[in-house]
């Protein structure tokens, strides 16, 4: 963490290289997986999302990485917010409001960023990780600039605990759901796909206005996020709803940059009954 992001984004691309040409990496999965999502898109263009996907996320580790000891200065130059305001005026209305986002691009750097700049707590759900000293390395780089961090099998409680409080809900919800979570069908990248329902139980049963966060790679190492309102305070939404929502923009965003969304995670091992 100590070394310049520059001199950590050329060892970014070793890994790339690696990835592709010594070690392949998952490709099986991420080939599968890009092909049933991009159908009309030749196996040479596939191939060619794939070498990018080894590149960006190969950046987006170093720079989690880097996260823990960059200057702050330097990290407000690199991750950037437009209309992050939405979100601060409707939590200092005196709501607690929550937060939808995909795996996409820098991911912990848009979790870092809200909570340097929110003027209110941000909890967010985690899973622990097995490794301990891994654990404790990842929860002090996510709670840097204050976020709270809840394990999720406990988040609901610690959201009904805290109902009142008024703060931002981070929820990352793009991936496979445990089999105990509830979960909503849709199609998604044209499979059938089954998505966590965090954001709809919380908005249904408390009421709360719910954000979505679109994260776009401007450079290398330099992002923008966007914020839009999904569901307002009072709007009455038919059960599933929201979280189709959710899956459309996240869908939208991974069109948009394919290589930046995590491919090489199997998302689709839960199959429909």
């Amino acid at each position: 963490a100590a070394l310049p992001l520059g001199v950590l984004h050329g060892l970014s691309r070793m890994f790339a290289f690696l990835a592709w040409y010594v070690f392949p990496y998952k490709p099986a999965v991420i080939r599968d997986s890009l092909a049933k999502a991009f159908p009309e898109k030749a196996p040479k263009d596939i191939e060619s999302i794939r070498h990018e996907f080894y590149r960006s996320y190969g950046d987006v580790m170093v720079e989690i990485v880097k996260s823990a000891s960059m200057d702050e200065g330097e990290f407000d130059d690199r991750m950037r917010f437009t209309n992050f305001h939405i979100v601060r005026e409707k939590i200092a209305s005196g709501t607690p409001a929550v937060l939808l986002a995909g795996h996409q691009c820098n991911w912990e750097w848009l979790l870092l960023a809200m909570s340097k700049r929110l003027g209110f707590p941000v909890d967010t759900a985690y899973k622990p990780l097995k490794n301990g000293w891994a654990d404790r390395e990842m929860l002090a780089l996510r709670s840097r600039f204050g976020a709270r961090m809840v394990p999720a099998d406990r988040m609901m409680r610690d959201i009904i605990a805290r109902r009142s409080v008024p703060r931002l809900i981070a929820l990352a919800a793009d991936q496979e759901p445990v089999a105990s979570d509830r979960r909503h069908w849709t199609t998604f990248l044209n499979r059938d796909t089954a998505f966590f329902m965090g954001g709809d139980v919380i908005a249904s049963s408390l009421d709360y206005p719910v954000f979505f966060a679109t994260i776009r790679r401007t450079a290398r190492g330099r992002y923008e996020a966007s914020f839009e309102l999904m569901r307002d305070k009072n709007e009455a939404l038919a059960p599933g709803e929201l979280t189709e929502r959710f899956a459309r923009r996240v869908e939208r965003q991974i069109h948009e940059s394919p290589p930046d969304w995590p491919w090489s995670h199997k998302r689709w091992r839960l199959k429909r009954t």
